[in-house]
């Protein structure tokens, strides 16, 4: 394989042979060979040529090399320590342009690491993806670190990320991930697509950040939406009477208290936030 700036490289087939590679389920890994689908989750992301990136799970570097190959400059965290060594192959042939810290993503100060205006671009592990999206969805400050967020995830999760009020995928990621941001689907792949092929589809999903509303701070809606969404199936005058002020400002927004919280869109979200807020009652 060839990749713009890197010289001729090995197939990633003969690194993951070489090094004796395979993808640990403990870790939530599995692994993308085909270049062409990855060239196509690198381009999601957009222009990258001189663009910093951010990426989570490299594993033997795949993604890393289609990053690598639009001509970004990644910051590339890894928690397995056996996949090191080929990392540090391509980041000798990055000229500089590759930069890896051994360590868990959990834990990893990411502005400081990737800077301001950074992309993230991530096949994630299945078993950190949702809580690493949250924790990049909820940051107090806004606009955030990140410019824009290109994440694999399974299916299902993805199908909850842009799922629109009334269906069943819609629930609190939905809200966190619209309530300051626009998230779509940008494809679909195949789960043969992956060594070892997992049990169920994924899909590449893109956030890019807007315009946050004014008026609501990012605790209010957590606390709200986890009360509500916690008791999904219940009406709101139930689920949501363990919230001080809750179901006074469900009344001050006008939204009926025998509502579900799948019934309610983000911008009733963000008026009953407003409403518990405008009372000064805390919402932790």
């Amino acid at each position: 394989m060839t990749s713009s700036g890197l010289g001729d490289l090995p197939p990633l087939r003969d690194v993951i042979a070489r090094h004796g590679l395979s993808a640990s389920k403990a870790l939530g890994q599995n692994f993308l060979l085909d270049g062409q689908l990855l060239d196509r989750i690198a381009r999601v992301a957009g222009p990258l040529a001189g663009a910093r990136v951010y990426e989570v799970g490299p594993g033997p570097g795949g993604l890393t090399r289609a990053l690598l190959g639009q001509g970004a400059e990644v910051v590339a965290v890894e928690r397995d320590a056996r996949c090191l060594p080929a990392l540090a192959e391509l980041t000798e042939a990055s000229g500089g342009r590759l930069e890896v810290i051994s360590g868990d993503a959990m834990a990893v100060d990411e502005p400081l690491v990737a800077g301001p205006g950074a992309h993230v671009v991530a096949n994630l592990p299945y078993n950190v993806g949702t809580a690493l999206l949250v924790r990049w969805l909820t940051m107090a400050s806004w606009p955030p670190w990140w410019q824009s967020l290109t994440l694999m995830f399974q299916k299902e999760v993805a199908e909850r990320i842009v799922a629109a009020p009334g269906t069943d995928a819609y629930g609190r990621l939905a809200v966190l991930a619209q309530w300051r941001s626009t998230a779509e689907i940008a494809f679909t792949v195949n789960r043969m697509a992956f060594v070892p092929p997992p049990k169920v589809t994924s899909a590449v999903v893109h956030v890019v950040p807007a315009a946050e509303p004014g008026g609501v701070a990012v605790r209010t809606i957590e606390a709200l939406t986890a009360a509500a969404f916690g008791q999904r199936r219940k009406m709101l005058r139930q689920s949501l009477k363990g919230l001080p002020g809750a179901l006074a400002a469900l009344e001050a927004a006008g939204i009926a208290a025998d509502r579900r919280a799948e019934t309610l869109s983000v911008a009733e979200f963000v008026t009953v936030g407003r409403a518990l807020e405008a009372a000064r009652v805390p919402t932790d």
